[in-house]
């Protein structure tokens, strides 16, 4: 008691197929194709991706001069 069993699998599957009809579970399984390999397509591209993105953060940054700034200055006397 309180398991699945093979019956209980295919009483439901048939009342899907009354309820929705041979056509209109086609139809959905094509969207769920499709669905899925939008999504590896969009793994596929953000690897892709990433190694491009590690490029530019181990990339050497400019030399930048410095400013002499008054916020740390700002933030130690307002507490």
């Amino acid at each position: 008691m309180g398991g699945i069993g093979i019956w209980q699998i295919v009483i439901v599957a048939l009342v899907v197929l009354i309820l929705f009809g041979r056509g209109r579970i086609s139809e959905m399984m094509g969207d769920f194709g499709k669905g899925i390999s939008s999504f590896k397509k969009g793994m596929t591209e953000e690897e892709e991706a990433k190694p491009a993105s590690k490029a530019q953060i181990e990339a050497p940054a400019k030399d930048v001069p410095a400013q002499d700034t008054k916020t740390s200055e700002r933030s130690d006397s307002a507490s």
